[in-house]
């Protein structure tokens, strides 16, 4: 005996809770009962009052019983209304809901992801670069809810230039974060990380970066930039500042003065205390209101101390944190990098951090578990290794430790987008 045919995925869609619809077509389907019961009695009406001609019995099938006409014209009528609002539905919405060139999804499909989404945790992640952007890609096909705080103390390539000519905060993380959380065809994303090449003014620029750039004219400001930029691409959540001060990376490495994000690692030594010139920049009233707001704050993966410090140096942001209701996880790196973690363990890391803001300030701790994964040839050469759990020191802190596999198979120094969120929506946010 063959197998009964499985219903559509779309069809089974319609049925699921929560997408505000079938309580619409309830009430649509009731007013087209009235209405029905309306023309019926008139109908009954008329055949108690006019002569019909000969043809309109055979038309009206009145040859067949009244409770098989009833069922026909019933089974007839509803599959004639699904179709006619299915089709009126991607007529009328199509035009509005973002194409798929790949696998394209259908209204329906669409309609439940969104609704899904909107339903998500309020989610604030604090950090930078291409940690913290691996990390949204994964992450925002839990929620739509989120809020992407980001440092402003890049100084280095294209970000680096452009701020020293016009003065505005560095786009380049900026950048990477819109890409991350956008919706848009794959090939407009390419487009924003498309970096020129050549020796001219526009070589090393990346077209994301310039486009920023020529937002923040037109619009004046800078958050207005990221806001409209966030709309071309169809950014799912926004991406905040940590301040909006102009200010400058600086540590101490092995005793000497180190002046900019992008020196600090090439200093040869060992870091020993960053901080940020100006000191004490006000936190951005928008991040501040979005860590008091959030339900799920999750900080790293990324540069210990050019990513993730300088974001928590910014004056109000720890405040902030110890202060919002939110559920707060450190994310530590898989790998460590050089000029700045050589060698540390995930116990070295939070040291570092309880130095610089103090203790106490996460929940839990994301460590990867997966060791057996070899790192790339280039990586072993630059002398990065596997940041170790070291279980005996890490229990002394009043933390939970999440040990799991979120190693990348691609690229093994860094996190993998989906086991890392699915690690966090699973074991976090339960």
């Amino acid at each position: 005996m063959p197998p009964l045919p499985r219903p559509s995925p779309s069809l089974v869609r319609w049925f699921t809770p929560g997408l505000n619809i079938k309580r619409w077509l309830l009430l649509l389907f009731a007013s087209i009962v009235m209405i029905s019961l309306a023309v019926g009695y008139a109908l009954k009406d008329a055949y108690q009052t006019f002569t019909f001609p000969s043809f309109a019995g055979p038309l009206t099938l009145q040859f067949l019983p009244r409770s098989i006409r009833a069922l026909l014209f019933a089974v007839i009528g509803i599959g004639v209304l699904v179709l006619s609002f299915y089709k009126l539905g991607q007529s009328l919405l199509g035009p509005f809901l973002l194409a798929r060139s790949n696998g394209e999804r259908g209204l329906i499909e669409q309609l439940y992801a969104h609704r899904l989404l909107t339903k998500g945790p309020r989610l604030v992640t604090i950090g930078g670069g291409t940690g913290m952007s691996a990390m949204l890609r994964g992450i925002k096909r839990y929620t739509g809810n989120i809020s992407a705080i980001v440092t402003v103390a890049d100084d280095g390539g294209s970000s680096g230039r452009l701020r020293g000519e016009y003065q505005v905060l560095p786009p380049g993380d900026f950048r990477q974060c819109l890409t991350a959380l956008a919706e848009t065809e794959p090939l407009m994303t390419s487009l924003f990380q498309h970096r020129f090449s050549g020796e001219g003014e526009l070589g090393g620029h990346s077209f994301g970066n310039l486009f920023i750039m020529a937002m923040c004219e037109i619009t004046g400001n800078f958050e207005h930039a990221l806001r409209e930029s966030g709309r071309v691409l169809a950014v799912r959540g926004q991406i905040i500042p940590s301040t909006l001060q102009d200010v400058t990376l600086c540590g101490h490495v092995e005793g000497a003065l180190v002046v900019g994000e992008s020196h600090i690692p090439e200093g040869g030594g060992f870091i020993e205390h960053v901080f940020l010139d100006p000191p004490n920049p006000p936190v951005n009233p928008e991040a501040e209101q979005a860590i008091l707001d959030a339900e799920l704050i999750i900080v790293g993966p990324g540069s210990l101390y050019t990513s993730i410090l300088p974001n928590l140096l910014v004056d109000g942001m720890v405040e902030a944190l110890r202060a919002t209701p939110a559920v707060k996880v450190y994310v530590c790196n898989v790998a460590t990098q050089p000029g700045e973690t050589t060698g540390f363990t995930v116990s070295q890391h939070l040291d570092a951090i309880e130095s610089h803001v103090g203790g106490n300030l996460f929940d839990y701790v994301v460590v990867n578990s997966n060791y057996q994964l070899p790192l790339p040839g280039s990586a072993v050469e630059a002398g990065i290794t596997r940041v170790v759990f070291d279980r005996d020191r890490a229990a002394q802190r009043p933390v939970h430790y999440i040990l799991a596999d979120v190693v990348s198979g691609k690229v093994s120094t860094h996190h993998d987008p989906d086991k890392l969120a699915r690690v966090i929506m699973k074991r976090v946010w339960r």
